[in-house]
């Protein structure tokens, strides 16, 4: 676990610290376009975040071949490399999609491409646990098939629920944090050699948002972009792909003892065909809804417009921070409550809290005059929105003279600071001097 922490960390730190420099990158390169119809943001803000992302990835692999555990996941596995192989090559796409707009057909044959570099260096499905049937062995075609369709719905599933600051890299980290506990114990109380893979990618998933987030927070000073939404995408896929179709079911020996306990032991066999739906559930959610909207009023389903589940919380009151928290919740609400069926009795309490307390959450953020404050103690690390307001007492001196006349202030032109952050020069302040 110290090197899974240590390989997370190291993950975080260099994406965090690589965000700025990209940031200012982005900025010369012209990567800012002009705000769209559907945009949430009122400034051109930079993108390319995906390039610090990608460089986290790197340095995550290459701080995981160096210790001494997991350097046997290079050793006995291919999958690392095929996983640095897709990703590249999705993230060359991204970039050139966040800096020139590309075609949505020409990303779509870039993400096919990326899936079958992936299977061709053996991250693919071997096999599929059926409940009912048992493990059934999928032929070379039907594996190609099915791991370049989970590998495409994810990427674009990620890709489309990226609409609001800190929205994707989030609800990804969450999901990744509940596909790590169940991959690590599958590595771990099994002693299934296979699994590790799985493990160190999800580790590496949560050192790359985490790492980027505090740069993409609202007001966000930077977006991920393409380059990071499909690459975040692509690693997630890669994780349940690696869980589902390379762990052998047979090998955890469960099906022994009384039926009662064989049926509750054999709950972790079929997690895997629910958790990596249940992992992008609202994202694949919004993603058939989209779908469904647009062929309806007689778009293209990749038409681009303002009806995603996030600009809906936005339309019907809530802020942006509190439905980016939502939808953390409900991620929360779904990941852990399905990954609840897979563990034991020693640590059922540790998800089950997770899990009351993702829906105690979720319960008051939809209470319409719930305003979340921080404590007295804590206002110092927390934004000025979250602290308590205190009322300030007027001196007599001012009360005598009567209100002062304010300077009048008049709103900056768009383009030289806002919401999202300061640009290159200038200050965060809308408001003129």
């Amino acid at each position: 676990m110290r090197e899974y922490l240590l390989t997370l960390c190291i993950t975080a730190a260099v994406t965090y610290l690589l965000t700025g420099p990209v940031r200012k990158f982005a900025i010369v390169a012209g990567a800012m376009p002009e705000i769209r119809a559907r945009d949430v943001h009122r400034e051109p803000t930079p993108r390319l975040g995906g390039i610090a992302m990608f460089f986290g990835l790197c340095a995550g692999l290459l701080v995981a071949d160096h210790l001494t555990n997991l350097n046997q996941v290079f050793e006995k596995s291919n999958e690392p490399r095929a996983l640095l192989s897709g990703a590249a090559l999705i993230w060359l796409i991204g970039v050139l999609d966040d800096k020139f707009e590309i075609d949505a057909l020409i990303k779509l044959g870039g993400q096919m491409i990326a899936a079958g570099v992936m299977v061709m260096q053996g991250l693919t499905i071997l096999w599929l646990p059926v409940p009912g049937v048992g493990t059934v062995a999928l032929t070379q075609w039907q594996g190609t098939l099915l791991t370049v369709a989970l590998v495409v719905i994810t990427i674009n599933a990620v890709n489309f629920v990226d609409g609001l600051d800190g929205l994707a890299a989030g609800m990804v980290c969450i999901a990744s944090a509940a596909f790590f506990m169940y991959a690590y114990r599958i590595w771990y109380s099994y002693g299934i050699e296979a699994a590790a893979p799985a493990s160190l990618f999800a580790a590496i998933l949560m050192g790359m948002c985490l790492g980027f987030l505090p740069h993409n927070m609202h007001p966000a000073r930077i977006f991920m972009g393409d380059s990071g939404s499909m690459l975040i995408g692509l690693v997630l896929a890669a994780g349940a792909i690696s869980v589902t179709g390379q762990v052998d079911p047979d090998v955890m020996n469960l099906f022994s003892g009384s039926e009662r306990n064989t049926v509750h032991q054999t709950v972790p066999v079929y997690i895997p065909l629910l958790l990596p739906l249940t992992i992008i559930a609202i994202p694949a959610a919004d993603l058939i809804l989209a779908i469904v909207r647009r062929t309806w009023r007689g778009q293209s389903p990749f038409a681009a417009d303002r009806g995603h589940l996030h600009h809906r919380l936005l339309e019907i009151g809530h802020s942006h921070s509190r439905a980016v928290l939502i939808m953390y919740f409900w991620s929360a609400l779904i990941a852990f409550g399905a990954l609840a069926y897979s563990v034991n009795s020693a640590s059922m309490w540790i998800v089950l809290g997770v899990v009351v307390l993702s829906a105690i959450g979720l319960v008051l953020l939809l209470l319409p005059r719930f305003t979340p404050r921080a404590p007295v103690w804590a206002e110092r690390f927390v934004p000025p929105r979250y602290r308590r307001r205190r009322v300030v007492v007027a001196s007599s001196q001012t009360l005598a003279d009567g209100p002062a006349e304010q300077e009048p202030r008049t709103p900056v032109a768009a383009g030289v600071s806002g919401v999202n952050g300061a640009t290159a020069v200038g200050p965060r302040s809308r408001l003129s001097r």
